[in-house]
């Protein structure tokens, strides 16, 4: 019997179905990518309310958690942020073999573990190899520098070593973007809602107070001479609080409910995205066979990790 392998991954959500898809493209394994999506979809719409529960969570739980077999998975019970604080079922864990995968031919399975903030995992060395959005890596170790990041690939020449063993390996491809966005009355008339223009502005900019360092590191210190962070009320849209201050950045899909609230589309600042992460001391033989099998040979990002 080979080694296994755990990974970290995210429980629920965008994240996690990122990760399955290149699980399910790397492995072979789309029917397993599948079950899971389907399961976690149809309980987020139990947890809205937009379907109808037959069974309570408790019941629904046990139904899906009761194997015997590690390779299909279990899930596991998260108080969920809504109104009323509903338990919802996510993701827990799965075992996959990886008897069909190139160079592994040594009985090596992987044990994907969901955890709520995996590169927090990783960094307690809990984990060697683990997926999480770039913005939390961005939000707790970049250094701050008066020049702005803008390309994921630049990641890991910002994270001093002192502070963490964690690097970025690859972005997974699952792209939108932290946006500058202005009125028309803050918009420059004749010029970019850009970097450069934020350069000569002076006054308040609209974020979410969690976004404040990795907007920092974005922009670069240099950029925000001069600019005052606000931050929305407390249940306040975002895209209202940025059109009542005049100028914000906020995260973005389409932008269509930006400009419902008569804002205007500005630069693309930096791409918010699932990574594949490693804690460099933990890689083995057999992690970094993983890592290669999961990573390589992508059209997304390759990013080359400092051993």
């Amino acid at each position: 019997m080979g080694e296994t392998i755990p990974i970290a991954v995210p429980r629920k959500g965008r994240p996690l179905e990122c990760v399955l898809d290149r699980i399910a493209a790397r492995l072979d394994v789309p029917a397993l990518a599948d079950d899971i999506t389907s399961t976690l979809r149809h309980e987020k719409a139990r947890t809205k309310g937009t379907v109808d529960a037959d069974e309570d969570v408790y019941h629904r739980l046990a139904t899906y958690s009761t194997v015997d077999d590690p390779t299909e998975p279990e899930y596991t019970l998260l108080r969920d942020d809504r109104a009323g604080k509903p338990r919802r079922i996510v993701f827990d864990s799965v075992t996959i073999p990886l008897e069909d995968a190139d160079g592994i031919s040594d009985g090596t399975s992987i044990q994907l573990v969901g955890r709520e903030e995996p590169f927090r995992a990783l960094r307690t060395h809990e984990f060697a190899l683990g997926f999480d959005s770039a913005d939390l890596v961005l939000e707790e170790v970049v250094e701050l520098r008066p020049e702005p990041l803008d390309r994921i690939a630049d990641i890991n020449v910002r994270i001093d070593p002192v502070d963490t063993d964690v690097r970025v390996v690859t972005g997974l491809g699952d792209t939108v973007y932290h946006t500058l966005m202005a009125t028309p009355e803050t918009a420059p008339p004749s010029e970019s809602i850009d970097r450069e223009f934020l350069e000569g502005y002076e006054g308040p900019i609209c974020i979410e107070p969690r976004y404040e360092r990795l907007v920092q590191a974005v922009l670069g210190t240099k950029t925000l001479d001069g600019v005052d962070f606000r931050y929305p009320a407390n249940g306040r849209e975002e895209e209202a609080a940025i059109a009542e201050t005049g100028l914000g950045v906020y995260l973005t899909v389409t932008g269509s409910t930006a400009r419902e609230h008569g804002l205007l589309l500005g630069e693309q600042l930096f791409p918010s995205e699932t990574v594949m992460l490693e804690n460099t001391p933990e890689v083995t033989e057999s992690v970094a066979a993983v890592r290669s099998v999961l990573a390589n040979g992508t059209a997304e990002t390759e990013l080359a990790v400092t051993h």
